[in-house]
């Protein structure tokens, strides 16, 4: 049924479990990648990984308003570090940067990074979300746990839903927790012209709804207190129903990486990261809001070459995949449903 005026429209879902259709692929289809979560279910907080040991060159684009990273200055162009071989995702808010930690010791441990003198320097970029309000908010990532994420990297299929960076993600958030869905981790890759590859990893953690941009239909929005279904974020805020500033729901960010066998200048990876945020536009509403710390990481692992206008729609859709995907792999945790869940 359909509100009116001033109150919020109830969405009907015909239940939690959703159909993802057909496999869209991985991150690690891109060749070089590999990925590894360390997930703690009972605190409800994890990291993720992603390793390129051969090298990328990096991109990024921020456009939440309440990021938390570190790193993200070197990877823009005119900076002197011309390639990355690993990003990090944390839970755990700003302190889960402490996890990049970690990463650089595995790294430094094999002979990986940026050299200076007889030194060898990883430059380890990393993005936060913020979980501590699910589960033990006083257990964060750290050194250790971002080094059992390396450890635990594959080339293999990446696991989705509650793990990793997702393990404590949330969305729909207008309403309070006692209202949200989970989030979690997804991944998509897409195959196109002469065997180049681009995939996308993300961990949903937004305060707006999720939306099929197959189909334009709602998937997760705010669960309506007064009897089964969704509500629709963006009602609730323009009827005064939920924070009367989106900024004092700072619990959110989307987070995602995209990699891709092309051959690309830092530039020209910025600019994919730049358009893989439409993949965010696409699937959450709203997005970019003064509380989110949305921001997309780009990595390019190859020597194809591509159309860069091309190689950047292909990002926004396997970003929008990927969120999608996050969000109906998520499984329920600590009171919080998700849609992977059993009716």
């Amino acid at each position: 049924m359909t509100g009116s005026g001033d109150t919020p429209s109830v969405i009907v879902p015909e239940g939690f479990i959703v159909c993802d259709g057909a496999m869209p692929g991985s991150i690690t289809d891109v060749p070089g990648i590999l990925v590894g979560h360390y997930t703690d279910r009972r605190a409800a907080t994890g990291c993720t990984v992603v390793l390129c040991e051969a090298g990328a060159v990096p991109g990024v684009a921020v456009r939440g308003a309440a990021p938390g990273t570190r790193e993200t200055d070197c990877l823009r162009p005119g900076m002197l570090v011309p390639k990355l071989h690993a990003v990090l995702l944390s839970g755990g808010s700003a302190f889960g940067l402490a996890a990049a930690e970690g990463v650089m010791a595995f790294l430094e441990a094999r002979g990986v990074g940026f050299r200076v003198r007889n030194f060898v320097v990883p430059v380890v970029p990393a993005a936060i979300l913020f979980d501590l309000s699910l589960g033990d908010g006083s257990v964060r990532p750290g050194a250790a746990e971002g080094r059992r994420a390396c450890e635990a990297a594959t080339a293999g299929r990446v696991a989705e839903g509650s793990v990793g960076a997702g393990t404590g993600a949330t969305v729909a958030k207008a309403l309070g927790m006692e209202h949200a869905l989970k989030g979690g981790v997804g991944s998509a890759s897409e195959r196109f012209g002469d065997g180049v590859v681009v995939g996308a990893l993300a961990a949903v953690n937004a305060l707006g709804d999720i939306i099929d941009p197959a189909t334009g239909q709602q998937v997760a929005g705010p669960r309506n207190p007064a009897g089964p279904g969704f509500l629709r974020t963006l009602d609730i805020l323009k009827s005064g129903r939920g924070p009367q500033r989106t900024s004092e729901v700072g619990e959110n960010t989307t987070l995602a990486v995209v990699a891709t066998n092309a051959a690309l200048t830092k530039e020209q990876a910025t600019k994919v990261a730049q358009m893989a945020h439409d993949g965010l536009a696409r699937t959450i509403w709203p997005v970019h809001t003064m509380a989110d710390g949305d921001v997309v990481f780009v990595l390019s692992a190859g020597e194809r070459q591509a159309d860069l206008s091309t190689l950047g729609a292909v990002a926004a859709e396997v970003t929008a995949q990927a969120i999608l995907r996050g969000v109906k792999r998520a499984r329920g945790l600590c009171g919080v449903p998700g849609l992977g869940d059993s009716k």
